[in-house]
Order: C-alpha cells, then sequence, then structure tokens
C-alpha cells in the first residue's frame, strides 16, 4: 500500500468536510437510539456510512517535550515530528525503548496492549505490555523484562541477561509527562494485548503457546498473569490456567457480572468467557480460584434483515474459512449461546478445536477489546475479517445474548486490519491499525462514521494499546517501533470528546 492510497483517507475526509458523501463502509450502531441499542437496518435496504471530520484535519506536530529525545535507540528525534493530531492537540513522548527506568530496568521494546488508572495524588497508572519473544533483539537489547525483585514466572534457559515478555507500569502526572516506571511482571512470552479489571488490575496476555520441548522453556506458556496497578514492583505471577491455554490476545470484564470475555489471535479463532468461581471478583487473587470457560455459539437459524441472505455455517467436512461474505448482517444483532469447554489447559493448541466441534463461532484473528460502561457492550475486532480480510469490529451485547457486526473494512485506504481498541469517554470508538504502509488511530463517531485522529508520522509501525484515561482527558497510545508510549490531550486539557470542540 503507497502513501498515496493511504492518504486517500484524508482526502475523504476534505470531501467530508465539504460534504460529499462517501461510503466506504457498512451500517454501524446509532448510540442515540433511546434504548442505547442497535438500530436495526430497513428490510431489503443496506445502509451504508462514511466519514465524519473528527477533531478536524490532521497535521504533524512536535512533542512538547521534545528537547529530551536528542539521545534515543533512534538517534535524535528533538526535530521529528513523530505524530500527526488534529490542530487543538499536542503531545508527549514517553518511556522509549533503551531508557533506563525508575527501577533501574531497561524500557523493554515492543509496547503493546494497555490500560489507565486512576493512581494517587491525582496522577495515572499506566500498565503496559511488551509482546517480546525469548532474547528478542531490540536495538542490540535482548534484556526484556527481567524486574529487580527477581520474580519472573518462566526464568528460561538463557545466557545471563536474556530474557522475554512482561509488563512495565508507569506512572504519570496532570501534564503528560513521567515520574516513575518500573518492570511489574516478568518471565512471560509475547505480551500482546490484555484488559483492566474494575479492581485495579490489568490481565496480560500471553499470545504464545509454546511448551516444555520448546528450546530456553521451563514452563508451560498460553495464559494470562493478573498485575495489580499500584503494586509497585513486579507481580509474583501466577498463570491462571482456568481462563485457557491458547494463543491469548485481549480481554474485557464485565462488571456488572464479573464475567470475562477474551479473543483469540487465530485465523480460526473462537470468543470466550470465562466465569469466575468467585461471583463478582473485586480483589486481586480472585481470579486465581480458577472457574469455567465457554466459547460463543451464534444462531445459524438467522436470515439478513438486509437481502434474505442465510447466515454461512461451517460443517465438520468444511475447511475453516473465516472470510465468508457476512457484510448482509452488518448492524443486525445475532443471538447468541455458549457452550462449556472441558480440556481447558490442553498440551498442545487445540482449545479452539473443541469449541468449534460444539459449534463455536469462527472469527478471524480475534485481537483487541473493550468494556463500554457507557453502554454496557463489548466491543472487539477481527483483525483480518471482512470479505477481503481488511477488518471487523463486533460488539457483544450481555443483556440481550446477541452479537451485531458494526464495520467491516471495504476499503485498505479507509480502515486496514485494525488491532487495538478502546472507548473513548463519550462513547466514540478508536481502532489502531495494524496494517501495510501509513498507520493511523482510525475514529468512529457516534453515527458510525469513521475519522482519522492520529498518524505516525516517524516510520511505518503499528499503534497499540490505546487508552484513555478515567477523567477523559488523555488517550496513551503506544508505536511499536521504536518503541514509545504517546500522551495526546487537547490544547484546552478538556475530556477528548467530539461534542467538546471549541
Amino acid at each position: 500500500m503507497t502513501a498515496l492510497n493511504r492518504r486517500k483517507f484524508l482526502a475523504m475526509l476534505s470531501a467530508a468536510t465539504a460534504g460529499t458523501a462517501v461510503a466506504p463502509l457498512g451500517n454501524l450502531y446509532a448510540r442515540s437510539h433511546p434504548q442505547g441499542i442497535f438500530n436495526k437496518p430497513t428490510p431489503g435496504l443496506c445502509i451504508a456510512n462514511g466519514i465524519s471530520q473528527g477533531f478536524g484535519p490532521i497535521v504533524p506536530k512536535l512533542p512538547l517535550n521534545a528537547a529530551e529525545l536528542t539521545d534515543t535507540v533512534a538517534g535524535d528525534l528533538s526535530q521529528a515530528h513523530l505524530l500527526e493530531l488534529p490542530q487543538n492537540f499536542s503531545y508527549t513522548a514517553l518511556s522509549i525503548t533503551g531508557q533506563t527506568m525508575g527501577d533501574s530496568s531497561i524500557v523493554p521494546g515492543d509496547p503493546d496492549g494497555m490500560a489507565c488508572f486512576m493512581g494517587q495524588n491525582g496522577n495515572y497508572v499506566l500498565v503496559r505490555n511488551h509482546e517480546l519473544s525469548r532474547a528478542e533483539n531490540k536495538f542490540g537489547n535482548r534484556i526484556g523484562c527481567q524486574p529487580p525483585n527477581g520474580k519472573v514466572y518462566d526464568p528460561f534457559n538463557l545466557p545471563d541477561g536474556q530474557g522475554a515478555g512482561g509488563t512495565s507500569t508507569l506512572i504519570i502526572n496532570r501534564q503528560g509527562e513521567l515520574v516513575m516506571d518500573y518492570i511489574s511482571l516478568g518471565g512471560t512470552i509475547r505480551n500482546c494485548a490484555g484488559g483492566p479489571t474494575p479492581w485495579g488490575s490489568w490481565i496480560s496476555c500471553e499470545e504464545d503457546v509454546s511448551t516444555l520441548s520448546t528450546a530456553a522453556n521451563t514452563k508451560m506458556h498460553g495464559y494470562n498473569f493478573e498485575v495489580p496497578a499500584m503494586l509497585g514492583q513486579a507481580v509474583d505471577p501466577i498463570p491462571l490456567i482456568d481462563m485457557g491455554r491458547f494463543n491469548h490476545e485481549a480481554v474485557a470484564c464485565d462488571p456488572r457480572t464479573g464475567y470475562i470475555y477474551q479473543t483469540e489471535d487465530r485465523g480460526d479463532s473462537l470468543f470466550y468467557r470465562f466465569v469466575p468461581h468467585v461471583r463478582q471478583p473485586r480483589h486481586f487473587g480472585d481470579l486465581q480460584q480458577g472457574g469455567e470457560l465457554y466459547a460463543m455459539v451464534i444462531d445459524a437459524q438467522t436470515n439478513a434483515v438486509c437481502d434474505g441472505s442465510s447466515l454461512p455455517v461451517l460443517n465438520a467436512h468444511d475447511s475453516v474459512d473465516t472470510r465468508r461474505n457476512v457484510q448482509s448482517f452488518l448492524g443486525q444483532p445475532l443471538p447468541v449461546k455458549w457452550v462449556k469447554l472441558e480440556d481447558v489447559n490442553p498440551a498442545a493448541d487445540t482449545l479452539r478445536f473443541e469449541g468449534q466441534a460444539k459449534g463455536a463461532a469462527i472469527f478471524a484473528r480475534g485481537e483487541g477489546m473493550w468494556f463500554s460502561n457507557s453502554d454496557g457492550l463489548v466491543y472487539f475486532v477481527a483483525t483480518s475479517g471482512g470479505d477481503i480480510g481488511r477488518g471487523q469490529v463486533w460488539a457483544y451485547n450481555p443483556k440481550q445474548e446477541t452479537v451485531t457486526l458494526l464495520v467491516e473494512s471495504t476499503d485498505r485506504g479507509v480502515l486496514d486490519n485494525p488491532d487495538n481498541i478502546t472507548v473513548g469517554p463519550d462513547g466514540a470508538l478508536y481502532l489502531c491499525e495494524d496494517g501495510g504502509g501509513e498507520q493511523f488511530v482510525v475514529g468512529v463517531d457516534e453515527q458510525g462514521n469513521l475519522f482519522p485522529f492520529a498518524r505516525n508520522n516517524y516510520n511505518t509501525s503499528e499503534f497499540a494499546g490505546a487508552c484513555f484515561s478515567p477523567d477523559g482527558r488523555f488517550m496513551f497510545v503506544n508505536v511499536m517501533s521504536f518503541g514509545a508510549t504517546f500522551a495526546i490531550f487537547r490544547n484546552d486539557h478538556r475530556p477528548i470528546k467530539l461534542n467538546a470542540q471549541a
């Protein structure tokens, strides 16, 4: 994908500003619905949505702390316009790969999924994943996440000074400046995404299912780990085995039930629900008491309101094909049920096969996920979903037991393989792209129209870990390589809401 083609998105934005109609994507949700649920498409009519102004055109900007970036792993960045943002936004660059952390560790590379919590004295606390393999070389550094207190899940059979993935924790002040950072989880592999809990912890997910037969491993992998946001040091890592051993991606916790939903980064992935034994878990450690694991089944006896087509169904003799066309179901809630999984800790990467045999729905690379407190929906992304394989966004409604395809990319120049997802303070969705060429953070407004919010102006590395501060004043987001966390905020310091523009 050339830069010229990716610039099509910005050209569409200009057209939308001028009043020209464009329709790159299918029908999305309407949050203005009095019951807060999705509007059903008009029978026989497939409605399309387009591009909105968002916060206005995005332009290249220097970070406010540019003078501090003269010596980084990527060289002198003091004159580099790292991001493009709307005109009335600014940002700072924080905790860059290779810098020395507050606990004397080295900032690990490949920052990925992340969440923000309120800390002491009005500070914000970020818990940040690092998607590192064993001894992965990041600018000559193979250290990875090795906490000073020595608490690691797997010490690995590696040369001294070499490690793998985990998490780091950042303390950020009200001005978006780094106060402190430290390693908070070590000895895990490829910590891709995860999700926050209502009781102030982060669940970090391993996107790795390697076994004891793998060179350097001393333990099985493929688990989730809980990291308290306020611990101040690395946690004693305990795998949450009952949540399943598979190629984890993200989680979302429903605070009303304590149920935890999970995605799986596979081409034939499932959507999982974990029901803890501790009813309404409220404390760190409750999840260690175990629970039961289920997979989502979509009712196949459903026809599209749009054109009457049938929902594609896989039969036992079919080869797995997750790119079957379901665009005609855009915006239509589909009834679901759940099947229980028994062998949740399989020796091989077979958990999804048990679910598929029991009729579980298949998604093309389930990745980012976020629970929205404003509408009680669980939003999740199928990064390779859709007829052209460029991504879908789905929403599960726990109260109504339905799942709805919200958006499907039909043009990679507009939306190119969304990965991480988060929900803004006004309910807008924000998608981190992980495609080819230029990479954007793409917003989705309450009418279902898309707009560019940020662009990586430095290289073509993906955005990851987008999340908002609890007061809505900051969006924090990572760029995987060269490996940095950005604090983005409005110049007037108001919450980042589309209806709050000056």
